[in-house]
């Protein structure tokens, strides 16, 4: 008996010590999931996502931590499959994560939003389907602006610079280009804009020939084309090469050297809306400004170019996480999650406002409307004026 009674206590401590040393208690290392693609179609996005995160981690370990305590930053592939995506959600959880900063692979995010509104575990979203926060879900979060802000946006410029009439083309199996899509559906004539053609393609599609052809004859004044991955890499290329002399405009997803390397001379002109921080060198000064080059900096010395979008998603996922947990003065999901829909937070992808109806936290004055040029992302002159006039503090 004794020495059952000493086994059963020796077991009771173990499980104490686990329990007080994990990522979920008031003290020690505050652990913290970051779920990506870093394989897979869209490796490209988590690669960036991982990048910026950990340069966030750094910074604010670097500066004493949150409260005192260390970031510790757990990583996990979802190799761009939702249900990699699950698996990766329930070994955070189990592993004594506080928080998920989950998939820019808006489908993944989607499989494991589920799991965190049963866990009452907050999830930060690094992929920007309208889905995931309309309706409003209590613990799941964006941290990129939503596929229908960029569309908007995108249609501001369109009719500011006089063009009325489009070509759309999405991505099907893409949750992202879905939503931006069915939104510029939605609102395209609110901006006086008509789409003359339409057509759908897949995440597999390698000839785009059949998109392009009938925007020939359709008085098309530009193309509007929602992908993610490779595939607006490829059309890229196959459009430079089509004859059509009109625009082509993409989104957020490209706002990365990881699209303009491999798409090269194809990419010269091509407009695209996309996080603020992307034009950061072209801010001007000020606390915006700022709160980029405090990304930019680090990440130029490590990587030796500037952040792209994802890199600032990451990057904002754990600063905005971290503020809140600064905020509710505890680690509990749900101090947390009522600390997230109070936040407001400048940073490098502009100022986040969130509340109980806003789970998205970025507006449409948060959104760039660049050009490539020589291979990087500029402000086209309508975005030099609206910095002019409506920059985000």
């Amino acid at each position: 008996m004794r020495i059952w009674m000493a086994s059963l206590l020796a077991a009771v401590l173990v499980l104490a010590g686990c329990s007080s040393s994990g990522g979920d208690s008031e003290t020690g290392p505050i652990r913290i999931g970051l779920t990506v693609p870093l394989t897979g179609n869209y490796q490209a996005l988590g690669t960036g996502d991982q990048q910026g995160a950990q340069i966030a981690v750094e910074q604010i370990n670097a500066d004493g931590g949150i409260d005192g305590r260390k970031i510790e930053l757990v990583v996990k592939d979802d190799k761009t499959q939702p249900d990699q995506s699950v698996l990766a959600f329930n070994a955070h959880k189990n592993e004594g994560a506080v928080a998920v900063i989950g998939s820019s692979f808006s489908n993944s995010a989607l499989a494991a939003i589920p799991l965190a509104e049963r866990a009452s575990m907050p999830y930060l979203s690094l992929a920007a389907a309208d889905q995931q926060v309309d309706p409003v879900r209590k613990f799941a979060f964006q941290i990129p602006a939503r596929s229908s802000t960029y569309a908007e946006q995108t249609l501001k410029y369109l009719q500011t610079t006089k063009i009325t009439k489009i070509a759309l083309a999405h991505d099907t199996k893409s949750s992202y280009a879905v939503a931006g899509y069915e939104a510029v559906k939605e609102k395209a004539s609110q901006y006086g804009v008509t789409v003359v053609v339409d057509r759908a393609f897949d995440t597999g599609t390698q000839d785009f020939s059949a998109v392009f052809a009938p925007v020939r004859t359709s008085g098309a004044q530009a193309l509007f084309f929602w992908a993610t991955g490779p595939p607006a890499v490829i059309a890229t290329k196959q459009f430079a090469s089509s004859g059509l002399s009109i625009p082509l405009i993409l989104t957020g997803a490209q706002g990365t050297p990881l699209f303009t390397k491999p798409a090269g001379a194809a990419a010269e002109k091509v407009v695209l809306s996309t996080s603020i921080g992307v034009i950061g060198k072209d801010l001007p000064a000020g606390d915006l400004k700022q709160a980029v080059d405090k990304l930019a900096g680090d990440y130029q010395k490590k990587y030796g170019t500037y952040p792209p979008q994802f890199a600032a998603d990451g990057y904002c996922g754990v600063i905005i996480l971290a503020e809140a947990i600064r905020k509710a003065g505890s680690t509990d999901g749900k101090k947390v999650q009522a600390a997230l829909e109070k936040l407001s937070l400048l940073s490098p992808n502009g100022r986040y406002e969130y509340s109980a109806d806003d789970h998205s936290g970025l507006s449409t004055d948060n959104i760039a409307m660049a050009q490539v040029t020589g291979g990087a992302f500029v402000p086209t002159p309508w975005m030099v004026q609206q910095l002019s006039t409506n920059l985000p503090k």
